[in-house]
């Protein structure tokens, strides 16, 4: 069964991030730009999520921008960074679906030190856009013929109803070339964290909630896949003693909880 929760995407092509100039109106720290494009075909080529091709309906985000939108956060690259962690760098003033385009924002930075580091690489254009998010709705097509979009027949998914979690600037896409759309890594890169790194852990269960982080785990493979290995010797002394196992990393975090 492809995971539906906790799936990360990304756009790193023109219009993803970018900052209003001086000259604008505004303050010039107002952060905008399409974190999501609609109906536009993605090979996703996962060793989490399976291989299939993917797009984001037009209305996919109606709904969660109309009953969510205060729950939504604005994160630098989805919490991990070490320096910044969980911080948010603004509210999210504005959020639509520009039909046929798509999901819009804007967000007016806050004043602080951690923000200040990033606006000379969001002023020179250099981040993505990435948003992490759980599929409600969604509809499957299993091709019979080959087509310009899907020549190798893969399984189709249309994405038409999310819950949207946190979305922000990135340093690294989810896609390798987000204009043409080809292979997804965001949600492995994402798992790898979990798998890998305790402090991601910690930090991203004291936002997301002990039980939630339990129910991601326990879809994970048992055979021990992870991402970068120099994370994993980086991680410290914890880590070196839980190993590689997120449900061993888990507990640890559980207990210290309680103390």
């Amino acid at each position: 069964m492809t995971p539906t929760d906790n799936l990360v995407r990304a756009r790193y092509d023109d219009g993803a991030a970018s900052i209003r100039s001086d000259g604008d109106s505004g303050s010039g720290r107002t952060l905008f730009g399409h974190f999501a494009v609609f109906d536009r075909w993605t090979e996703i080529d996962s060793w989490y999520e399976g291989r299939f091709l993917e797009r984001v309906g037009d209305e996919a985000f109606d709904r969660t921008f109309r009953e969510r939108a205060d729950k939504i956060r604005v994160l630098y690259d989805h919490g991990h960074d070490p320096s910044i962690g969980n911080k948010p760098l603004g509210a999210p003033d504005v959020l639509r679906s520009d039909k046929g385009v798509g999901a819009y924002y804007e967000s007016e930075l806050f004043a602080s030190n951690y923000v200040e580091e990033l606006m000379p690489a969001l002023r020179a254009s250099q981040l993505g856009a990435s948003f992490r998010f759980r599929v409600v709705a969604e509809q499957w097509v299993e091709p019979k013929k080959e087509s310009s979009h899907n020549p190798h027949k893969l399984p189709e998914r249309t994405i038409t109803d999310v819950d949207l979690y946190e979305f922000g600037p990135v340093t690294f896409p989810a896609y390798d070339d987000a204009t043409a759309g080809v292979r997804s890594t965001g949600s492995d890169a994402f798992i790898a964290h979990l798998m890998d790194d305790p402090r991601f852990v910690a930090r991203f269960t004291e936002r997301a909630g002990l039980s939630v982080v339990e129910q991601i785990l326990a879809t994970l493979p048992a055979d021990g896949r992870t991402g970068d290995p120099s994370r994993r010797s980086a991680a410290g002394q914890d880590g070196a003693r839980t190993g590689s196992d997120p449900r061993a990393v888990l507990a640890l975090v559980a207990a210290r909880r309680c103390r």
